[in-house]
């Protein structure tokens, strides 16, 4: 067992006290002593509201600096952080706190007494978007705290991503999980204690929270640090900022903007890109506007990043680059590895891979060898410079402006409603989210999109909703009776272009 938490000593290690860790609009700078103060006290209020070492606190608030400490805080007092989509709805809220059975459960003011109906059990707190709310004032009650000995194999955090059945499965991801990956990307990716990150993605999802922060407090460096996406503040920081990292969608929504200019980016050192696939035309784009271009890597919630384009080198549009260092990469089919540039189903096997899935002893031993090797269910392929590209994906989800959505569970909301016989749910090119969540229904009755539509604005979390909804007769299957989601995605291609 480690003498201090092994996660937050390799965090708190290099920035010093006084160095300012975080500028943000409208509000006074942080700096790390600050912001680890804070972290402390948050970590001390939880101990004291009944948290004991790897007990989990849900986590469903706006992005603050306040909430980065709770999440500084929950694993300096030995806790496992669950974040969760503020777009989550209350039924979806209702499973996962069921699942993870948090000991304590922190939400938005205005959502405590809902939260406080789904989570009997817990200990329910609050964190406004203003840095204020119940957990704030218990913490500023509270001294200074030291870390609970966590080792490296023990828990840091659950994050749900979708399961091959609809049902969302808890990544475990460890200490060393988090730790590694952030000193692997710190090093590939060349940050340092000069560097300042325009911060502008949600702090839930592991691309916000895993890679952006914690690259940022590992390397020393500084974030200007957004609520959310906002193309003007974006472009107004980037003559005092050097990296960003953000969503394809970042990307295109920059480029309408009549002030992203060579000038403008001319101190930028780096743009990463991931969550979802980059288009070919978006990296050209790019290039041209600004000068630069964008590193794209491949990542997922069980893994963090696993490949990478180089900071110095070619970086092949169309392709995620190659296995980071300490991340071994195979492309296999029917329990072989296949030849250089043939497709398969990729697996990755390292440091970074999690510790399986939450609860789901069956379903973890489906995608985690006991050899290491975790099955992605991505299929792509190896060329001869050793650059990844995925082609596909094996569990036909749908990547949105960087969130993950799985059909089935929309498909099962949709054909529960009144009027609707059955519902095939795809993804379709989307010239701003990449893909649109798009849902193919046979109505049995008097049934209409705006029906529909308005029936899943209060079930389902808003990303997942579909853009569009497209009456049929009927669903196109094969000899089997297997709905051909092939057929309706080819069918479909062109409809947001």
């Amino acid at each position: 067992m480690y003498d201090a938490n092994h996660l937050i000593r390799k965090l708190a290690a290099n920035g010093p006290r006084d160095k300012v860790f975080a500028t943000r609009p409208g509000a006074a700078d942080m700096t790390y002593g600050a912001l680890f103060e804070g972290a402390e006290r948050m970590a001390a209020a939880l101990v004291a509201a009944g948290l004991n070492p790897g007990d989990r606190v849900a986590v469903q608030v706006e992005k603050s600096l306040e909430a980065v400490q709770l999440y500084l805080g929950t694993v300096m007092a030995g806790g496992v952080f669950l974040p969760l989509n503020t777009a989550y709805t209350g039924p979806e809220v209702a499973y996962f706190i069921g699942d993870a059975t948090p000991r304590v459960v922190v939400c938005d003011p205005s959502s405590q007494a809902e939260v406080a109906a789904l989570a009997a059990d817990a200990v329910v707190m609050t964190l406004g978007p203003d840095g204020e709310g119940t957990l704030p004032v218990a913490a500023r009650r509270e001294s200074r705290f030291g870390a609970v000995a966590r080792g490296p194999d023990d828990l840091a955090a659950i994050l749900y991503t979708s399961g091959t059945t609809g049902r969302s499965k808890g990544a475990m991801l460890s200490h060393a999980n988090l730790a590694s990956n952030s000193e692997t990307l710190c090093q590939v990716w060349g940050f340092t204690e000069r560097d300042v990150l325009i911060h502008a993605l949600p702090i839930f999802h592991t691309h916000g929270l895993f890679v952006a922060t914690n690259v940022a407090l590992l390397a020393g460096a500084s974030v200007h640090f957004l609520p959310r996406f906002d193309a003007d503040a974006i472009i107004a920081a980037m003559p005092e900022a050097t990296a960003l990292m953000g969503v394809p969608t970042f990307y295109t929504r920059l480029l309408d903007h009549p002030g992203l200019t060579q000038e403008r980016t001319q101190a930028m050192r780096l743009f990463v890109s991931g969550s979802a696939p980059l288009l070919v035309e978006t990296h050209e784009r790019w290039e041209a506007a600004t000068g630069h271009r964008i590193l794209e890597r491949y990542g997922m919630t069980e893994t963090n990043m696993n490949t990478s384009n180089p900071l110095d080198g070619e970086r092949r549009a169309g392709t995620v680059g190659r296995p980071l260092p300490g991340v071994e990469l195979r492309v296999m089919r029917d329990g072989t590895e296949v030849s250089q540039g043939e497709i398969g189903v990729i697996e990755v096997r390292g440091p970074n891979v999690f510790q399986g899935y939450w609860q789901m002893p069956e379903k973890t031993a489906e995608e985690l060898r006991p050899d290491g090797w975790f099955i992605t269910g991505d299929q792509g392929m190896v060329d001869a410079d050793g650059y990844v590209t995925i082609v596909g994906r094996e569990k036909d989800m749908v990547i949105t402006g960087g969130f993950n959505v799985y059909p089935k569970e929309v498909e099962s909301v949709i054909d529960a409603l009144p009027g609707v016989r059955e519902s095939a749910v795809i993804g379709v090119p989307h010239p701003d989210l990449g893909e649109a969540v798009v849902a193919v229904v046979v109505p049995d009755g008097g049934i209409d999109e705006a029906d529909i539509q308005a029936a899943l604005a209060s079930g389902l979390a808003r990303f997942k909703q579909p853009k569009r909804v497209i009456m049929v007769d009927e669903l196109p299957r094969n000899t089997m009776g297997k709905v051909q989601k092939k057929a309706l995605r080819e069918g479909h291609a062109s409809l947001f272009s």
